[in-house]
């Protein structure tokens, strides 16, 4: 069974930081392309960054360019995400995904994950 379990979310003031980390089980951790995606209130889920199964090419999305930072530990099967200079809209629930499709690409849609975690809140106050 695959498990995905995000961590390290809570509660921060806007300029500060925190560190998420998404512990995966049950797969081959080195074959997944990995994501972040967040979903504030009453909006949508969005892509947030991406790192790809071999060479570790990563993307993200303009709003979190040279703020955040997505990288892999494949001895820990964990992925994470370093979110620095928060802003009060990053405020939203943020989800790790796994895609098995061992594409060359970062992945940015969300329909061609595989698997999901449960979530964890970040509230960036003002």
């Amino acid at each position: 069974q695959v498990r995905l379990v995000e961590s390290g979310g809570g509660l921060v003031q806007a300029g500060g930081s925190l560190r998420l980390s998404c512990a995966a089980s049950g797969l081959t951790f080195n074959t997944y392309s990995m994501g972040w995606f967040r979903q504030a209130p009453g909006k949508e889920r969005n892509f947030v960054a991406a790192i790809t199964w071999s060479v570790g090419r990563t993307y993200y999305e303009d709003s979190v360019e040279g703020r955040f930072t997505i990288s892999r530990d494949n001895t820990k099967a964990t992925v994470y995400l370093q979110m620095n200079s928060l802003k009060p809209e990053d405020t939203a629930v943020y989800y790790c995904a796994a895609d098995l499709g061992r594409r060359t690409r970062p992945v940015v849609d969300a329909n061609e994950y595989d698997y999901w975690g449960q979530g964890t809140q970040v509230t960036v106050s003002t």
